[in-house]
């Protein structure tokens, strides 16, 4: 970690911290890593997208740099490099450890911070300071690498998995009845003398039960409506 520098271009502000050129590195290493062999760096490092990318074989002390991520061969005096994650997480770790100690010598809390992003809820708040200080560290690291390296890296140091969020819980609903309200039946098909034979430990809907309540006398039967007689008075229309 180190100082940050900041300036201003076409009315944004870009800030720039400084960082391990192992990591751009580790980036190549980790895709080319997917032929399974040893290969020579200049084959490694190579992206038409960031052509630039080659400078970072102009490195000072880069063979130093690839000893932490990398297994070396040499043949007829050539050098041929593959990725070691078993190397890279060993090396992982000390930037994590070295991350650490940059935030306690300046006294950065980051307890807040880290149960704030990892959604801890009031009964859950870690009291382990020291695994507080690792979490964030570890979280400032994975920045700078792949997915799988940092949950790869995640397991190496032991890290437990955060609490998940707490669901809201389900809203209540009034149930009226054991079905939903629905129209299945043809209502028009009952009449009072139907309804009064329906036996009493029947499950009916609760549309049919204040169907069944309604005082139908004086009421003219529903077939009445749609007689001979009105029938012929529709026609004319």
């Amino acid at each position: 970690m180190g100082d940050k520098a900041g300036s201003r271009m076409g009315g944004l502000l870009h800030f720039a911290t400084p960082m391990d050129p192992l990591f751009l590195l580790l980036y190549y290493l980790v895709k080319a890593d997917k032929e399974g062999k040893f290969q020579p760096l200049d084959q490694v490092v190579m992206d038409d997208a960031f052509p630039n990318c080659v400078l970072l074989l102009r490195l000072p002390e880069l063979e130093k740099l690839l000893q932490h991520v990398t297994e070396e061969k040499e043949i007829d005096k050539k050098k041929y490099y593959k990725y070691s994650k078993e190397k890279t997480l060993k090396w992982l770790e000390k930037k994590v450890n070295q991350t650490v100690a940059a935030l306690k010598t300046n006294n950065i809390n980051v307890s807040a911070r880290v149960q704030s992003t990892a959604f801890f809820s009031g009964d859950q708040v870690s009291s382990d300071k020291e695994e507080d200080y690792i979490r964030y560290a570890y979280g400032l690291i994975s920045d700078y690498i792949p997915k799988e390296l940092s949950d790869a890296l995640s397991k190496y140091l032991n890290l437990p998995e955060p609490p998940a969020a707490v669901p809201n819980p389900p809203s209540k609903r009034l149930k009226l009845s054991d079905e939903p309200v629905e129209a299945k039946e043809d209502y028009t098909k009952f009449n009072t003398k139907d309804l009064k034979t329906v036996k009493k430990n029947s499950k009916m809907t609760a549309a049919q039960k204040a169907l069944a309540k309604v005082d139908k006398s004086g009421m003219k039967s529903i077939d009445s409506f749609f007689g001979a007689k009105h029938v012929k008075k529709i026609g004319k229309i």
